[in-house]
């Protein structure tokens, strides 16, 4: 009797909660018998800030871009915190770590973030669109996420997903240095404020990209297309000042302004329409222009007490610094490309000895650069500057 007492107990228990688990069901707002339904769920008020009070800008890049521009990014593809440093302290308004074609390692990078997370606002060039690489860079720190070879607008979303807090994107708040150190005091909170602060950027580099170049710049949350000047050659075949490469680029700037974003390129392009944020050099680069103009400065300082040859002109230092940073070692084609060009115009009209101090720079570049230097000897010789062979 007590066995069969406790079975119908049971029974009836079991019948109360499935009943009363059905009546839980039927309340939710998908309506009776639907279950749950997330497409219909009213995201809530807890990320929000109080009534009247707007989100302030605290991620200096972002707020270069509100003001109109110019935002201009530094590249570091070293792993040392102190040259990481020297870029963040340069000027630059950010800097991006190259993660895309190096082999860092996203604990080096935390460590450069957390040594210098300023006064540039601290990103990088992740891989590709994938919540693995896209959240190690935020939660390290990064207030810039740069994400190459976007050719879809399904690419371009998952972008936003991962870089982007709910109800807007997909990110997870797991905490990390950037949310739990670096910046934990910023005003109205770090993740009450994230998604008006991060800046999100997609780079066109593909002709499929460039096909959707329109629909991707229309997603929320995208903040520029990055006409890529190195890659858009690469894919199309074709160079900088062809056509049919200026027609790319065209198609790219027109989606971002058409869309309301920005549209971000080299740097040498500062002068084109349209373009209101940056790529500038890498550190190597730097430092080699930054040796150079030292060096050319001492040397005229040095023949100004009557020591050595006749001074040269100020501007040739600076010519020879330029094609030493960009052409000794090559990052983009094009930055050398328009080196040589500059510098072979800039002595046109210049005494024959500073045209053949340039003229023996160049040659000694294409040295060092076979699979460039036809190119490179074609431009300086367009530009007025006969090369003769290196």
């Amino acid at each position: 009797m007590k066995i069969a007492t406790f079975l119908t107990t049971i029974a009836v228990a079991a019948g109360v909660l499935l009943t009363g688990g059905a009546r839980d069901a039927g309340a939710q707002p998908a309506g009776a018998g639907q279950g749950f339904s997330a497409a219909e769920f009213d995201y809530g008020t807890r990320f929000e800030l109080p009534d009247g009070q707007a989100p302030e800008i605290w991620n200096p890049a972002k707020r270069k871009l509100v003001a109109g521009g110019p935002m201009i990014g530094g590249t570091v593809r070293a792993v040392d915190p102190r040259t990481y440093c020297a870029m963040a302290g340069a000027g630059y308004d950010f800097v991006w770590v190259e993660m895309q074609h190096e082999a860092i390692s996203w604990e080096q990078v935390a460590r450069m973030w957390r040594t210098c997370p300023g006064p540039a606002a601290p990103g990088a060039r992740v891989a590709y669109a994938d919540e693995r690489e896209i959240q190690h860079a935020t939660d390290m720190g990064a207030l810039v996420v740069v994400v190459p070879t976007v050719d879809s607008v399904e690419e371009a979303q998952a972008a936003v997903d991962w870089t982007y807090f709910p109800p807007l994107g997909r990110r997870s708040f797991g905490g990390g240095q950037g949310p739990r150190e670096m910046w934990t005091g910023v005003p109205g909170g770090y993740r009450q404020t994230w998604n008006d602060n991060v800046v999100l950027i997609l780079m066109i580099e593909t002709l499929e990209g460039v096909e959707n170049a329109r629909e991707i710049a229309r997603i929320p949350g995208v903040t520029a297309l990055f006409a890529a000047s190195g890659d858009l050659g690469n894919f199309s075949g074709f160079s900088e000042g062809d056509p049919e490469y200026e027609a790319l680029i065209t198609e790219v700037a027109s989606a971002a302004v058409e869309a309301g974003i920005h549209a971000c390129a080299p740097l040498r392009w500062a002068d084109r329409p349209s373009f209101t944020c940056f790529q500038a050099a890498t550190e190597t680069a730097n430092i080699l222009r930054g040796a150079q103009a030292e060096i050319g400065q001492a040397e005229q300082r040095f023949r100004g007490t009557g020591g050595g040859a006749p001074a040269e002109r100020a501007g040739t230092a600076a010519l020879l610094a330029e094609l030493t940073a960009q052409c000794g070692a090559i990052t983009y084609e094009a930055d050398c490309y328009a080196a040589v060009e500059s510098a072979a115009a800039g002595v046109r009209d210049a005494a024959e000895a500073e045209r053949m101090q340039v003229a023996r720079r160049i040659r000694e570049l294409m040295g060092v650069n076979p699979n460039q230097a036809a190119r490179i000897g074609e431009i300086a010789a367009g530009a007025g500057l006969a090369i003769g062979t290196p």
